[in-house]
């Protein structure tokens, strides 16, 4: 367990993360929605762990990444239209995940049938500092919750008592929230809501 502070992550500990994922380690961290499982979205083998945590394939999941802003988003995804820009300027940072096509510097491991991404900027401090200091996206899939039990989403205690053994570290960032993410399909030629969330599109 790492305990990092919401509002001014310390930097000491973020380089202990950063440690644990440019080594191909797994973590469990706070976004502004539910708590999530991550690791070096370039490192095939970190990916497949938490593809087998989850229950996923690779192929046919759709996998998401978070970026540090806008601009990195840019370079992994295909040209977007002048609105698309818009909405995401407009709503990112938050809790909002978008679908857009990706390109060729998306990992191979990221390029299901229909060549789309899921992409993230939380307003969250601690994990866009980890990905300022990575230098490149992080992964992120949500939490499996077999048992349905709403505190194991946000409280990072037990988290830590369920995940511990599986993941290499726990970033405690205080309690999370319960409901997830809205998705947004930017991929054709208009937007589609596919799951509402926490927060309303502006």
């Amino acid at each position: 367990m790492i305990s990092i502070h919401p509002e001014n992550p310390q930097g000491r500990k973020l380089d202990q993360v950063i440690e644990i994922l440019e080594a191909g380690g797994v973590i469990a961290y706070p976004t502004d929605s539910v708590y999530a499982l991550g690791c070096d979205f370039a490192n095939q083998s970190a990916v497949d762990k938490i593809c087998k945590l989850r229950g996923l394939d690779p192929v046919k999941a759709n996998l998401t990444f978070i970026c540090h802003d806008i601009s990195q988003i840019s370079e992994y995804t295909a040209q977007f239209s002048t609105e698309t820009f818009r909405v995401l300027k407009r709503n990112l940072p938050g809790p909002y995940t978008f679908i857009l096509r990706s390109n060729n510097a998306v990992p191979k491991l990221f390029k299901n049938k229909k060549r789309t991404v899921g992409v993230r900027i939380p307003n969250n401090n601690i994990v866009l500092e980890m990905v300022k200091r990575l230098g490149r996206p992080i992964l992120s899939t949500s939490l499996k919750n077999d048992e349905d039990v709403v505190e194991y989403y946000t409280d990072p205690s037990l988290i830590e008592e369920q995940w511990g053994n599986q993941v290499d570290a726990v970033i405690d960032g205080g309690i999370g929230n319960v409901e997830p993410t809205a998705v947004v399909d930017c991929t054709g030629d208009e937007m589609v809501l596919i799951r509402e969330g926490i927060q309303a599109l502006r």
